[in-house]
């Protein structure tokens, strides 16, 4: 049942987007249709209505869609263990990264892993933006882009071993994109 609902509605959508209407023009401004996506600011009727005669507008409206649901802003995690042991690895709670941790030479070494699943993985690796890690205080446990496997390395900055400082600083982490002109 629910297959033929979803053969149904993506066939709806075919067809109003393949629509042509003689002289229509774009009839949204990018603003208005972005804030509707994201939810900050409803359509009002007349809005609404325009969209749905538009067959441009419309087109329009779903590319700004699409391009949100891959547009990545920034992931956050927690250490789930309670345990001061070793720790070797940890995720974000969106599944999109790992952070990996290896000792090298008695000192660690910190690898942030991209999930090839997460949508955004294969414009990461050809945009390849700065990136950085914050530990739930807000340092700067990495910074860099990524490697052609996904992964940017680097050595862990605290005197303090991964697990016992994720406890000291609230067991929370983040990944976010750095900021341009930083």
């Amino acid at each position: 049942m629910k297959t033929m609902q979803a053969i149904e509605r993506k066939l709806q959508e075919k067809l109003l987007l393949a629509r042509r209407v003689e002289g229509d023009s774009l009839v949204l401004s990018d603003e208005v249709m972005l804030a509707a996506i994201a939810g900050s600011r409803a359509m009002t009727p007349e809005q609404a209505q325009a969209l749905r005669q538009s067959p441009l507008t419309l087109r329009r409206f779903r590319q700004l869609s699409i391009d949100c649901r891959v547009a990545w802003q920034g992931s956050a995690g927690m250490l789930r263990a309670a345990s001061n042991g070793p720790l070797d690895a940890i995720g974000t709670d969106d599944g999109y990264w790992k952070l990996h941790f290896v000792v090298e030479d008695h000192a660690w070494c910190v690898i942030l892993v991209l999930e090839a699943t997460a949508p955004f993985a294969a414009r990461m690796l050809r945009d390849q933006p700065m990136l950085r890690v914050l530990d739930g205080g807000g340092a700067v446990i990495l910074q860099g882009t990524l490697d052609a496997d996904g992964e940017c390395e680097g050595n862990w900055p605290f005197d303090l071993a991964p697990a016992p400082h994720f406890h000291a600083c609230g067991a929370t982490f983040t990944v976010e994109p750095v900021p341009r002109g930083l």
